[in-house]
């Protein structure tokens, strides 16, 4: 019987799987001097700076692959991606934090690296994100870049009723950026809504799945409630009409925060068994 080359490259790929360990990675980081989380040839990117630490640590090239997309000027207090190591003992990659802290810049921090099975993903076996929004109504030299300055009276209470709508719908293509290759605009909301907090707003949300530049376009429709341009029952028929341009406009990155990314087999910041 011959051996081809196809034969021969699946079994190198097969060997190379059973010498290869899967890990989860755990970071933060302030997006500001990033362009969002992905490797593009435009600009410098968290995932960029990433792989380049973990492939100088381990001497091999590593690829990373992230929970999810955020854009230029977001920030992440958790965030997870998943990468595999070959032919290195599973206590030298979770013992790595502080060599490859030292190889990141200081607006990347991991937080911890643990070994998950060889099929577990980062992006499609999440179950649940949150975001935050931050808003603060005073200048703040401390709050640049990490919080949006609004200028103007927001009536929380009608933007919270506004909120609440949010979990009544599942398709949200008027919060949608238009042109994305998604196969489905649907996403369970579980939870939304402003808190104030001394003299600023934050929001947050939770589902199951988000849509490109879901958040700050659904901030920025609250921001129409809450000033009094549109009534509260108009976000309703703003869902309905799936009509990005009938939406708030999205607002700025720099306020926008994911905070909180879940798996089945992560449990309370410990490793389900």
């Amino acid at each position: 019987m011959g051996f081809n080359i196809g034969q021969h490259s699946n079994i190198l790929s097969s060997f190379a799987a059973l010498n290869s360990h899967r890990y989860f990675i755990e970071l933060s980081y302030n997006g500001t001097e990033f362009h969002g989380w992905q490797t593009q040839p435009n600009g410098i990117t968290v995932q960029e700076c990433l792989d380049k630490a973990l492939s100088v640590y381990f001497r091999q090239e590593i690829v990373s692959l992230g929970c999810g997309r955020t854009d230029a000027g977001v920030h992440a207090t958790q965030f997870f991606a998943h990468f595999n190591v070959a032919d290195l003992p599973v206590e030298k990659v979770v013992n790595s934090l502080t060599g490859i802290n030292s190889l990141l810049p200081y607006t990347i921090a991991v937080k911890r690296i643990f070994e998950v099975a060889f099929e577990a993903h980062a992006r499609f076996d999440a179950t649940a994100r949150a975001y935050k929004y931050h808003i603060h109504f005073d200048k703040d030299p401390f709050k640049l870049d990490r919080s949006w300055l609004y200028k103007g009276d927001l009536d929380v209470s009608k933007m919270n009723k506004a909120a609440q709508l949010l979990l009544n719908y599942i398709d949200f293509s008027c919060f949608s950026k238009s042109n994305t290759q998604t196969f489905t605009n649907n996403c369970k909301i579980t939870e939304a809504g402003f808190e104030q907090v001394e003299n600023s707003l934050v929001f947050t949300i939770k589902a199951d799945r988000f849509l490109r530049n879901m958040v700050r376009a659904i901030v920025g429709t609250m921001i129409l409630v809450g000033k009094g341009d549109i009534a509260i029952e108009e976000v309703s028929n703003i869902i309905e009409g799936k009509n990005r341009s009938k939406a708030g406009q999205s607002v700025p990155a720099c306020g926008l925060y994911l905070v909180a990314v879940e798996y089945p087999f992560i449990d309370n910041d410990r490793i389900v068994e």
